[in-house]
């Protein structure tokens, strides 16, 4: 599916639904084109080609995104001299199960054109479609600034991402302190796994914003590089935070197991307290054998019976003791 939006001068935002004669408008300088396949089929790919004519190599990275076997694909950004390529990836949080689900994105960048291709859905999408048709200054900055925004909005999607981690640390820290068990655990290794996720995506993106930056491309004004700063810092706040909230887990870890070494050496010390206990009437019947010649028990016609009893009776006591303390 392909939807369009352009602009030009003295005019509102028009959409366009569909392939159309884009070759044209990009043809028109005054003009400011932005044009979005999902999902793109054979013919609506060919508009890389045949309207744009952008290069093989970069066509063959986003057709073959969608077989693409890595599975956590890598930013980049790549000169072409009279356009830029680059792919940039949309990151959501799914469960603690699946983790971070990636969505890849290309974008090429002409002087008054930016194109995007991505094979899923995402609201971030929806939101622009929505923000193109009512604020014409999307468009109307220019293209370097449109391919801004797009980036500083997936940017900005990590957020929801990072208050989850953020709250589920301060859920760990107070499991840790209140009552360990084995669920915490799982809960710090699961984060840990995900929280390194994040790092691995925001690590590349932000060395590509640090390319713009550095003036590399000449499609992007000095201007414009004013404003891909910020994402760079909103990049660099994400890998500090995410550092952050590893070595917190680590000394959560650090602190759970210490937790239960302690809890177990109270355990030992309780048996080992009982055990000396009973030491001395063990050692006594030992010795003896409880061979005494008056033994009431032994001509009692339940005592056998009793016995039994008795001995469940205080092996349940014990295991109800072992649960109240937590133990077992």
């Amino acid at each position: 599916m392909i939807r369009s939006f352009y602009w030009k001068s003295g005019q509102p935002v028009q959409k366009i639904e569909g392939i159309a004669d884009f070759d044209s408008l990009f043809a028109d300088p005054d003009i400011v084109l932005w044009i979005d396949l999902l999902d793109p089929t054979d013919q609506e790919s060919f508009i890389l080609t045949h309207d744009f004519h952008f290069h093989p190599l970069a066509i063959e990275d986003v057709i073959s995104e969608e077989d693409a076997i890595s599975e956590l694909p890598r930013s980049k950004i790549d000169d072409y001299k009279n356009y830029i390529y680059a792919e940039f990836q949309i990151a959501d949080y799914v469960n603690r199960k699946e983790g971070i689900r990636v969505q890849e994105v290309s974008l090429f960048l002409t002087r008054n054109t930016v194109v995007t291709v991505h094979y899923e859905p995402h609201r971030i999408f929806n939101y622009l479609y929505n923000r193109a048709t009512r604020d014409e200054r999307l468009l109307s900055r220019g293209a370097e600034f449109l391919f801004h925004t797009l980036l500083d909005v997936m940017v900005d999607n990590y957020n929801n991402i990072l208050e989850f981690f953020e709250m589920e640390v301060d859920q760990i820290e107070e499991s840790v302190l209140r009552e360990p068990d084995a669920e915490t655990v799982k809960k710090i290794f699961t984060l840990r796994r995900d929280i390194y996720q994040l790092k691995r995506i925001a690590l590349p993106q932000k060395e590509m914003i640090g390319h713009i930056l550095r003036g590399q491309f000449a499609l992007i004004s000095e201007r414009a590089q004013l404003y891909f700063n910020d994402i760079y810092d909103h990049l660099t706040r994400i890998i500090e935070l995410s550092e952050s909230h590893r070595d917190t887990l680590v000394s959560a870890l650090e602190a759970n197991y210490s937790s239960v070494s302690t809890k177990t050496n109270e355990i030992i010390k309780v048996l080992t307290v009982f055990t000396v206990i009973l030491m001395p009437p063990t050692f006594l019947v030992g010795m003896w054998g409880m061979n005494f010649r008056y033994m009431p028990e032994l001509e009692w016609k339940y005592g056998y019976l009793f016995f039994w009893i008795l001995l469940v009776i205080m092996m349940i006591i014990m295991l109800f003791y072992f649960k109240k303390k937590k133990w077992l």
